[in-house]
């Protein structure tokens, strides 16, 4: 269990890592000017690539995560009942749409049709700052 969730916290260090800084990536394309072509498509190779890595980092802390809450429900049936397990669980999901929402704002980025501008980007890149302090706060405190 120990090595499940040892692999389980080491992925979802790369998953956030990814999702902290893709958005950030997402500022500086909106920031290039439409004729600088090359700084664009260097740009957009960038995104696709941490994007990559950063949907690895997704899946693998998924599985694991989910394979710890296999093990836990299997060992303390009570544990999947727990109040800050189905909040923590939200907002897994959460995270599961904003990276989906990163695909998406990536392609249209890379395709020219997106329309948020630098301020939402920069907004949408402080969004995960809160998800990653209440995840650790209702994985380590419990609060209810």
């Amino acid at each position: 269990m120990l090595w499940l969730k040892a692999f389980h916290i080491v992925f979802v260090v790369t998953w956030f890592a990814g999702l902290l800084y893709l958005p950030r990536l997402f500022v500086y394309h909106r920031q290039i000017g439409a004729d600088e072509a090359t700084a664009s498509a260097r740009s957009t190779t960038m995104q696709r690539r941490l994007f990559a890595i950063t949907t690895v980092g997704a899946v693998l802390a998924l599985g694991f995560g989910l394979a710890l809450l296999l093990w836990w429900m299997d060992q303390a049936p009570a544990y999947a009942k727990q109040g800050w397990l189905h909040a923590k669980l939200t907002m897994v999901a959460l995270l599961i749409a904003f990276h989906v929402h990163c695909a998406v704002l990536s392609r249209r980025l890379a395709a020219g049709t997106a329309r948020m501008r630098i301020g939402a980007l920069k907004w949408f890149n402080e969004d995960q700052c809160g998800d990653l302090v209440a995840i650790v706060v209702l994985v380590v405190v419990k609060p209810f």
